[in-house]
């Protein structure tokens, strides 16, 4: 039996790679128990999409176990054992400002709950593939310091800038204020790069610039595009914080992601790292984004302008995927920043 394992099932990503990957695998192992409800509240909540993934696909076997508990993990590895292929890890507290309220339940979560599931893997099933979802935050507020330029409705930086087709895997992750999320995802990272190298593990890290789909549980804190798309739908106010509005992001679906990871698992490599976003092919600034809201809805939005920045936030951040589509030259992106909108406006409709 072919077994893929996905934890943070319920989530943006782990969802969507339950979905891509059911008909690839014999069985799917879900693991989520809704810490996304206790970290952000009742609307942040993916028991929704459990409930809907236990409905639709067929061969998905839901457990509810939090990550941190090494002897309810331990049951699972145990009774699957080499079948288990394939573990992608999604599970996270994903907030770089929720971590600040609760450093020990970030860490323990980001960090320890990442260990507990390698040794398994190692333990139990070896010569499995083990994809990690990592974050863009592990290179800190260095992004922040390049040579920006302001133009109308973003920063942006100068064409012949080495990093103007994106942030490649070169830039340091050290000397820079990362937020205490970004230093638990830094351990993670670098955890899963070691397993990979010291083990000859095949593990993978994906280094995620903003993340997003039809299927995110946006909040405030967590969730930008879906956020920004519920407040512009519903008429609920949404605060800007700093940089003048015009702080880009790119923005990949949550698709195009898993299939990144569908072609590493076909031929992985042992402790790699890509990043892994929308590039130049999808991103906005947080005005560009507030207009193709507005436009999508038909409706003006209840916008406030905060002068503080969030701490460590990004000013200007594309990646560069180069090293990915050179190892994987048949991956392409195939949703854009309308399409991705155009989905979640769809998909937040439907559940509202």
């Amino acid at each position: 039996m072919d077994i893929a394992l996905i934890t943070g099932s319920a989530g943006l990503i782990g969802s969507e790679s339950v979905r891509f990957f059911s008909n690839k695998f014999d069985k799917i192992i879900g693991i989520d128990n809704d810490l996304r409800k206790y970290f952000f509240g009742d609307e942040a909540s993916t028991l929704w999409n459990t409930e809907k993934m236990k409905k639709e696909v067929n061969n998905y076997v839901h457990h509810t176990i939090d990550i941190r508990d090494y002897g309810q993990l331990e049951k699972i590895f145990k009774e699957y054992g080499s079948d288990i292929k394939l573990v992608i890890h999604t599970a996270a507290q994903p907030s770089h400002d929720w971590a600040v309220n609760e450093p020990l339940t970030d860490f323990t979560v980001n960090a320890n709950g990442t260990l507990n599931l390698l040794e398994l893997t190692r333990l139990y099933c070896k010569e499995a593939v083990f994809i990690f979802t990592s974050t863009n935050k592990v290179y800190g507020d260095t992004p922040n310091y390049l040579p920006l330029v302001e133009l109308e409705t973003r920063w942006e930086i100068e064409e012949t800038h080495p990093y103007y087709h994106g942030i490649d895997e070169s830039m340091s992750i050290d000397n820079s204020k990362h937020s205490l999320f970004g230093a638990s995802k830094v351990a993670a990272d670098v955890l899963v790069q070691e397993y990979g190298k010291y083990f000859n593990m095949r593990t993978a890290v994906f280094r995620g610039g903003c993340l997003t789909g039809p299927n995110h549980s946006g909040t405030q804190l967590h969730g930008f595009l879906a956020y920004l798309m519920k407040c512009a739908i519903t008429g609920n106010s949404y605060s800007i914080f700093g940089h003048k509005g015009k702080q880009v992001r790119d923005n990949i679906h949550s698709f195009d992601l898993v299939n990144m990871f569908w072609h590493f698992y076909q031929f992985p490599r042992y402790g790699e790292v890509y990043n892994a976003g929308g590039g130049r092919f999808s991103n906005c600034s947080m005005s560009e984004a507030i207009k193709l809201c507005e436009n999508i809805t038909g409706k003006k939005m209840n916008v406030t302008y905060l002068e503080t920045n969030r701490i460590g936030d990004h000013i200007w951040y594309i990646s560069s995927l180069e090293k990915f589509k050179n190892h994987y030259p048949k991956w392409h992106w195939k949703y854009n920043i309308q399409e991705i909108m155009e989905q979640i406006y769809k998909g937040i409709s439907e559940r509202l």
